[in-house]
């Protein structure tokens, strides 16, 4: 019940975990780019598509977090560049993935201790940078709007291309001549352009090139100036006269031609990689004819050639991370121990053993579904046959401890014999997107965006309650005999195991976030609008939350273990924990934004938007103590 309103709640002397949280994956995700320190290449800079950049310094066998670039979580990392002549001096371009028409680009004098925005390039949406070969202090960079150029290593800025140009824009690509600096080829989102004197004037290159294409990379012989790779959405372009005409290559499937990124070797010049959508392709002699050296399904984002060994050949992928070759792309294996960049949706921790944990993962596909580890979060390995890439959103165990997983594509349980997931079947239910799942003994609760399903036979027969709004169903909890069902904006109860069910009155929010039953077995739900507790008369009464940073509360759950409840707001990296609902404070600054919160034992886990697993101990966390304020007077 709540406390009353006499009740003081104090921190201990310490308001935050005096232990670091720890990333414990799953390893993996995506990765947007990859660049090498021209001093030291066994020293690399991985950007990521959250503002997050990772470091290893034994050329991609491990990796580290390194930095964060802008205040937010949702800057894409796909440009960093070293200063050949300093490379203590690094520049990162990004963009931003919720809000597209901004970016920012910055520079670090320091090896990326700090960092400095830009002014001259300050909001602008950054899509691609490039840096003379002949001169570093010159810089171009290409944003929505138009061409930027420094000749003072970034410190000013000046336009290059026409303002307001209606085709010179949706800079996608840059390439500066090796030799003149003044040779400039910009690719836009409909075709290619270039300068030949520092962009006073810009003539369209488009001769051979089929017409309306993006061009996502431009490269220049830095021998032959006049040979010019283009990569495009239709394809692959070869001009041996500056792009003054462009030859298509032939040898890759159509479906392959979404080629992100061209990279030649900078040891042998025949030699140029192609990375496409689907997969990485090689050619030998120039671009005559090509061969691809690796799975189909494999997107990759970036291509880096170690200067000093040209058999070493990092990808940067989409879902499958850092892939590594060391016979010059003729095998490659995954290199992301330390890397983490995946959306985690579900945790489970094994009831018998808390060492063991499963992991359910969203957006990764193939290369996704389920993992689990035997040692705390360690190691872990995939296990995701028969998920056919569904996303996961939910993980629990039955009667007999089988795994049961919580899918778009439907409810699926593990097969202990063949260690592959089949398809629970629910009559009149095909493939729902199940968001939640709640399993105590035989007793199974599945929301799905259809309807609230149930058995009380461990899966084998099913009963239906269906939303009067037809609002899909998104979560479910239980304790003891009460079982609490939420849909966007109202709430499903019963009393007695789902024997019997009915409406409680909601509040008027605009969405319910998350749902907890306190050590009373009483609801409290929190939405944009705030925490809301059960009443005993029925219905919900609003809590007043002032110690809560401003923002949409995006998870609320119990913590049997420390009697507390904790909260999660989108505006903030931190934990909030509180013992009545009304007073909270932080306890732990995860360091990212958090999606959810799953206690195991003493350790709290947080669930991430986009790195994947951290782990942070509870017991170190600051205590809340109840001392009724009136002993204090």
């Amino acid at each position: 019940m709540l406390c009353t309103l006499g009740v003081l709640v104090l921190f201990s002397a310490s308001s935050l975990c005096a232990t670091q949280p720890r990333m414990i994956g799953p390893d993996g995700g995506d990765v947007r780019s990859l660049t090498y320190d021209p001093h030291n290449p066994d020293r690399i800079l991985l950007g990521t598509s959250s503002g997050q950049i990772f470091e290893s310094n034994d050329r991609g066998g491990t990796w580290q977090r390194f930095a964060h670039i802008g205040d937010n979580a949702d800057y894409v990392v796909d440009h960093i560049l070293f200063d050949p002549n300093d490379s203590r001096t690094i520049y990162v371009a990004v963009w931003s993935a919720t809000n597209n028409e901004v970016g920012d680009l910055y520079k670090s004098h320091n090896g990326g201790k700090s960092w400095t925005s830009l002014s001259g390039m300050r909001g602008k949406s950054i899509r691609s940078l490039s840096m003379a070969p002949s001169n570093s202090r010159i810089l171009v960079a290409g944003a929505l709007d138009g061409v930027f150029k420094s000749t003072d290593a970034g410190d000013s800025w000046r336009r290059i291309s026409p303002a307001g140009h209606k085709d010179i824009k949706d800079i996608e690509s840059l390439a500066i001549d090796p030799k003149n600096p003044d040779v400039i080829y910009a690719g836009t989102w409909h075709l290619a352009w270039k300068s030949t004197d520092n962009g006073d004037n810009w003539h369209q290159i488009k001769n051979g090139m089929i017409d309306d294409s993006d061009v996502f990379s431009i490269i220049v012989d830095p021998q032959q100036p006049s040979i010019v790779f283009a990569s495009a959405c239709s394809g692959i372009y070869k001009s041996t006269s500056g792009g003054e005409l462009f030859s298509k290559i032939q040898g890759i499937p159509f479906s392959a031609r979404r080629t992100r990124v061209l990279k030649q070797d900078p040891n042998e010049e025949k030699v140029v990689y192609a990375g496409t959508t689907e997969g990485l392709w090689k050619t030998t002699d120039l671009g005559t004819t090509w061969k691809r050296v690796t799975a189909p399904n494999i997107i990759v984002n970036d291509v880096m050639i170690d200067p000093r060994d040209s058999k070493r050949v990092l990808l940067a992928t989409d879902r499958n991370g850092v892939m590594v070759s060391n016979d010059a792309a003729g095998t490659f294996m995954v290199s992301n121990n330390g890397f983490t960049h995946r959306s985690v949706r579900a945790l489970l921790v094994d009831r018998k053993d808390v060492n063991v944990m499963y992991a359910g993962m969203v957006n990764d596909k193939e290369f996704g579904g389920v993992f689990t580890s035997r040692d705390a979060g360690q190691h872990w390995s995939q296990m995701s046959k028969g998920l056919n890439g569904s996303d996961v959103f939910a993980l629990a165990q039955d009667s007999q401890n089988n795994l049961v997983a919580g899918t778009n594509g439907g409810l699926f349980r593990m097969n202990a014999a063949t260690k592959a997931w089949t398809p629970v079947v629910i009559p009149g239910a095909v493939k729902p997107h199940v968001a939640d799942l709640q399993i105590q003994g035989k007793e199974w609760f599945v929301p799905t965006s259809a309807a609230m399903m149930y058995s009380h036979d461990n899966g084998r027969t099913w009963q239906t309650q269906r939303s009067p709004s037809k609002e899909p169903f998104t979560m479910v909890r239980v304790s003891g005999n009460r079982i609490a069902v939420a849909s966007w904006h109202a709430l499903l109860t019963s009393h007695d195991n789902g024997k019997n069910w009915g409406w409680m009155q909601a509040p008027a929010i605009s969405l319910i976030t998350g749902v907890a039953f306190d050590k009373d077995s009483q609801i409290w739900i929190s939405s944009p609008q705030g925490i809301f507790h059960e009443k005993t008369a029925g219905g919900c009464e609003y809590v007043t939350t002032n110690d809560l940073p401003k923002g949409k509360i995006t998870a609320l759950d119990y913590d049997q273990h420390t009697g507390q409840l904790t909260a999660v707001v989108d505006s903030s990296n931190e934990v909030f924990a509180s013992t009545d609902g009304r007073r909270w404070r932080a306890v732990h600054d995860v360091g990212f934004p958090v999606h959810k919160l799953v206690s195991n034992g003493s350790s709290m886990v947080a669930l991430t938007m986009y790195e994947g697993l951290v782990s942070f101990d509870k017991t170190m966390s600051a205590r809340l103590e109840e001392i009724d304020s009136s002993s204090n007077k």
